[in-house]
């Protein structure tokens, strides 16, 4: 249902509201949440929005927090229905519980770019509902209509002058009976939505009160860092725990199957005991594994047969009757996530179950392979989601907490382990290396008839969802090539999946951070080979596609494409529809003797409802960012089965004085809104490669840049 306002709508099933009252008083609301039993500090965590007699509002928050701002985009969807002053607003993270699944997912975890799209619904609901159940208890208690009564700034009104605070009313609404129909809001009648608004988590993050999983203190805990098997896939033969023992304040060596532990009084003299060790690895198969190899491996799979992952009319034979042609090979490397905050989580296991800390993406997966590693019924494993410092799909992993858990149970002590940026760095789900033949042909008018694509890479899915693997064919890793805006009449695109012994995984827009360098790479060399401008080229062949085109127009406009540049710089364009977004980059650069600079970023997108613009701009920019210094300088290599880089010397990041001017200009295309978090990150490489090419001519189908004898500025 696009409609603005709903009247009368009947909820689903899944989202019937539940409503409890409160030990101390108040109204509970919860999406079919069973009650789980109170705790003294906090007797009611469970519920979506809970009311108390002072007027204060909590309300919980479903996903992980990375720097996304769900704290607060969140919250804005309930407090728009609800009608309440927004200072008044407080927030806490979900308890693990089904309920709480994201309706996308099915499960209760963070990523896809999907809060906002998963919840934009629901969360309206819940706000409408304890709207209602509000004025059905102060028409019930003045003994007038319900239709006369008024809600706005956590109060509700009559005509006659009679009004009350929502606290005051909470404990008669919650004895009320659940409304069969809502009425939502009209968009026009909004006063939070579609504004920059506030965020409810700048305070707690200034003032150093927000729980990142690196903060968490727990009574009598123990502090550890683990090395894992330099080799992936390998095993820990032996260790000789006493150089380690030997270090004041360390207290302990753990020995897991692939890595060795130290646990002690505090992080440094476990570092420091874990670097006298000198354990005895079975590095098994994969100790002659290098780049080189894998390449060779990458390029050999163009020899054999693929699935078709999109196929229409008949390419081969068009591409024979096409005025021009164009065929490259582009490659990319395996990438870190590199999150500012390295892997940590902190364990308790007791008789009684097991207690988690963690900066997870995924705290009910936790809690189930949790709960089967120890041999506990999953309720009996508690897992309170800290804040992340930077997620980016690493923290969908669980491997760290599966090893905190692990360490603290051999030790029996609540145990935080910290792993080093190395180890961070060193043993990653990486993003998959990836090469492509790319074939495209256009007609004697420059126009695109036909494209011909076989893309090389390991597979994502195959080991997290591997039932998402259907007919040879990994979604993530075509998506963004697939059901391309520009696609010609004749087209396929051929997958190899080509597994290279290096764990892969979800990294920031997976596999669009990939197809958007191919496809924009390829179609800007056809602009080139039409004698167009690659501008003017992209818009004709978005002819049929208004949203885009306006996109990719705003972008023009915002950095004067049509006009020339500054002397001695130059642009490129690019642009990418990916988790329900559109968005269009154009990268300014110049190339001096000292070397390449990005001078400015000017990005335009469509996320369709504009939650919060302030937060918006601010993902935009930090899609930019992440973006940009993968393309700068992001490769992952291994020689001897070892990845060679180690810390932010050898994987470096993108630098204050490096960074660009970016503007950002928001489109809003439709009605629901789309993901926002990853969107900004797939244009931003192939903008800079097309300005490159602008600049010298030199095509660039491999990343990073700095590998392709360019210095960075």
């Amino acid at each position: 249902m696009t409609n603005a306002r709903v009247i009368a709508r009947k909820l689903s099933r899944r989202l019937v509201l539940q409503i409890g009252a409160a030990a101390a008083g108040g109204l509970l609301i919860s999406t079919g949440l069973p009650r789980l039993r109170a705790r003294a500090a906090h007797p009611m965590l469970t519920p979506w929005l809970r009311i108390a007699p002072d007027d204060s509002v909590t309300m919980m928050i479903p996903s992980a927090e990375m720097g996304q701002g769900i704290t607060t985009s969140l919250p804005m969807l309930i407090a728009e229905e609800l009608e309440i002053d927004w200072r008044e607003v407080q927030f806490e993270f979900a308890p693990v519980n089904p309920a709480y699944a994201n309706p996308i997912f099915h499960v209760q975890a963070t990523g896809g770019s999907t809060s906002i799209r998963a919840f934009y619904s629901p969360l309206r609901q819940v706000g409408a509902v304890a709207r209602t159940l509000l004025c059905q208890a102060a028409a019930a208690k003045w003994g007038v209509p319900i239709s006369e009564c008024r809600a706005a700034n956590g109060r509700i009104s009559h005509s006659s002058g009679q009004s009350e605070n929502y606290g005051a009313l909470a404990d008669a609404a919650a004895k009320l009976p659940l409304p069969a129909n809502v009425e939502l809001k009209a968009r026009s009648n909004w006063r939070i939505l579609g504004k920059s608004t506030a965020r409810l988590d700048t305070l707690p993050k200034v003032d150093g009160s927000a729980q990142f999983g690196i903060d968490v203190l727990v009574p009598e805990m123990l502090v550890g860092t683990i090395a894992a098997c330099p080799v992936f896939g390998g095993k820990l033969e032996a260790v000789d725990d006493k150089p380690a023992l030997a270090v004041r304040g360390v207290k302990a060596v753990v020995k897991l199957p692939d890595a060795v532990a130290v646990v002690g009084d505090g992080y440094w003299p476990c570092k420091k005991g874990l670097e006298a060790l000198s354990p005895q690895w079975d590095e098994g198969p994969n100790a002659t594994l290098d780049s080189e190899r894998i390449a060779t491996a990458l390029n050999d799979g163009f020899g054999n047969e693929g699935a078709a992952a999109e196929a229409y009319g008949d390419p081969a034979a068009a591409l024979q009757k096409a005025a021009t042609t164009v065929e490259a090979i582009y490659t990319l490397p395996f990438l870190a996530h590199a999150t500012m905050e390295p892997m940590n989580a902190t364990a308790w296991v007791t008789t009684d179950g097991c207690a988690i800390w963690a900066p997870t993406q995924v705290p009910q997966w936790a809690q189930k392979v949790v709960a089967k590693t120890l041999g506990l019924e999953p309720e009996r494993v508690k897992i309170n989601t800290t804040y992340l410092g930077g997620g980016f799909g690493r923290k969908f992993e669980i491997d760290f907490i599966i090893q905190a858990v692990t360490v603290a149970k051999s030790v029996a002590k609540p145990v935080k382990l910290i792993w080093a940026r190395e180890e961070d760095i060193q043993h990653d789900f990486y993003r998959p290396v990836s090469t492509a033949r790319l074939r495209a042909g256009l007609d004697a008018a420059g126009k695109m008839t036909a494209w011909d694509f076989k893309i090389v890479a390991p597979s994502i899915m195959t080991r997290v969802f591997p039932r998402g693997v259907k007919n040879g064919i990994d979604p993530s890793s075509v998506e963004g090539a697939v059901a391309s805006p520009y696609a010609p009449p004749d087209r396929r695109i051929e997958y190899v999946l080509k597994d290279v012994a290096v764990p892969v995984g979800f990294w920031r827009s997976v596999g669009n951070s990939i197809t958007s360098f191919y496809v924009e790479g390829i179609v800007d060399e056809l602009a080139y080979a039409a004698g167009q401008d690659p501008y003017a080229f992209r818009l004709d062949h978005l002819a049929e596609k208004p949203r885009h085109r306006a996109v990719l127009e705003r972008a023009a406009k915002m950095a004067n494409w049509n006009q020339p540049p500054p002397p001695g710089h130059f642009r490129g364009i690019a642009m990418h529809q990916a988790f329900g977004s559109i968005v269009a980059e154009v990268a300014e650069i110049s190339i001096e003797i000292d070397g390449l600079r990005v001078h400015r970023v000017d990005c335009a997108v469509d996320c369709g409802l504009a939650i919060n613009p302030e937060t918006i701009v601010a993902q935009m920019e930090s899609g930019i960012v992440y973006g940009l210094t993968a393309a700068l300088y992001g490769e992952i290599t291994l020689k001897r089965g070892r990845v060679e880089q180690a810390n932010f010397d050898t994987y470096p990041m993108l630098r204050l004085a490096q960074m660009p001017k970016i503007s950002v200009s928001i489109i809003e295309g439709a009605e629901l809104p789309g993901g926002i978090g990853e969107a900004g990150t797939p244009p931003i490489a192939p903008a800079v490669a097309n300005a490159v090419f602008a600049a010298t001519g030199k095509r660039l189908r491999s990343l990073p840049i700095v590998k392709q004898g360019f210095n960075v500025t």
